[in-house]
C-alpha cells in the first residue's frame, strides 16, 4: 500500500510539471505572437500552480511592460529578482520599466556598511547563499578527509589548510545565508498599484494628507492596522496607505 502512494505521488507530480512546463511553452508562443493578454494568462496559471520561478515573473514583467502597465511590470520584475537576484535581463528592464513611473524619490545616502552589503551580500538570495553552504561543508568534508588519509607531510598541509579555508568560507556563508533569510521575513516590500494614492499622517480616511505616491512605486511596509498600511519610501518620509493600494512583494 505504502509503494502504490508513493507510486501516486509521483505519476501526480510528474504530470503536474509537465502540465506546467506545457503552459510555459503555450504562453511563450502567445508572447511571441504578441498576444500579451492571452501570455499573461497562461503564465498566471502556473503560478496558481505554485510553480514560481525568476523567469515565470521576468516574463510576467516582459508582457505587462508591453501593455504600457506599469506597476504589474514592476512588480513582477521585482518579484523575479526576489528568486534570482543575478538574473541581469530582469534587473535591465526594471531600470526601463521604472522610467515609467511618475515619481521622482531620492534615495537616502548609504553608508559604507550599506554598500558593502548591497555590493555583496544582496547580490544572491538566502537560497543561493545557503546551496553555496551546503556545497562548501561538503568540499571542506572531502578535503579533511584528504588530509587524514594523506601520508606526504606536504599534502597534509595543503589539504588542512584549503580544508580550513572552505570551513571559513562556510561559516561565512552561512551568516549571509541567514542574514539574507531574516531581511526577507522581516523586511516587508510592496509595489502601489493606485494610478494615485494619497499617503496620510494617520490610518483614518479624514485624517491629513502627507504626500502623494503614483502606481509603480516600491515601498517598504512597517505596520498594518486593520486597511491600512504604514509605509516608508526611498528618501525616508513615512506615512499611511490604503492596503488595496499596494501589493506586497513577499507573498510567495
Amino acid at each position: 500500500m505504502k509503494k502504490l502512494l508513493i507510486l501516486l505521488l509521483f505519476v501526480a507530480q510528474s504530470v503536474f510539471s509537465q502540465s506546467a512546463d506545457e503552459l510555459f511553452t503555450q504562453a511563450n508562443e502567445k508572447y511571441k505572437s504578441e498576444q500579451y493578454e492571452e501570455a499573461i494568462k497562461l503564465y498566471d496559471q502556473i503560478e496558481s500552480l505554485g510553480v514560481v520561478s525568476s523567469e515565470l515573473y521576468y516574463n510576467l514583467g516582459n508582457s505587462y511592460y508591453k501593455l504600457n502597465k506599469v506597476a504589474p511590470s514592476i512588480y513582477n520584475y521585482e518579484k523575479a529578482l526576489l528568486l534570482d537576484p543575478l538574473n541581469e535581463d530582469a534587473q535591465n528592464n526594471l531600470v526601463f520599466a521604472k522610467r515609467l513611473t511618475i515619481d521622482n524619490i531620492e534615495e537616502l545616502p548609504k553608508s559604507v556598511l550599506q554598500k558593502i552589503d548591497e555590493s555583496i551580500v544582496k547580490k544572491l538570495s538566502y537560497n543561493q547563499w545557503s546551496m553555496i553552504s551546503v556545497g562548501l561543508s561538503v568540499l571542506g568534508s572531502l578535503l579533511f578527509l584528504l588530509f587524514y588519509f594523506a601520508y606526504s607531510p606536504s599534502r597534509k598541509r595543503l589539504f588542512f589548510v584549503t580544508s580550513m579555508i572552505s570551513f571559513l568560507l562556510l561559516i561565512t556563508t552561512s551568516i549571509f545565508a541567514f542574514k539574507e533569510y531574516s531581511f526577507a521575513k522581516n523586511n516587508v516590500e510592496a509595489i502601489v498599484f493606485a494610478e494615485e494614492t494619497e499617503i496620510k499622517n494617520a490610518p483614518t480616511l479624514n485624517s491629513e494628507n502627507v504626500f502623494t505616491l503614483h502606481e509603480g512605486t516600491k515601498v517598504k511596509v512597517l505596520d498594518t492596522v486593520d486597511n491600512w498600511r504604514k509605509i516608508k519610501i526611498a528618501d525616508g518620509k513615512v506615512g499611511w496607505i490604503i492596503s488595496n493600494d499596494l501589493k506586497l512583494l513577499n507573498n510567495f
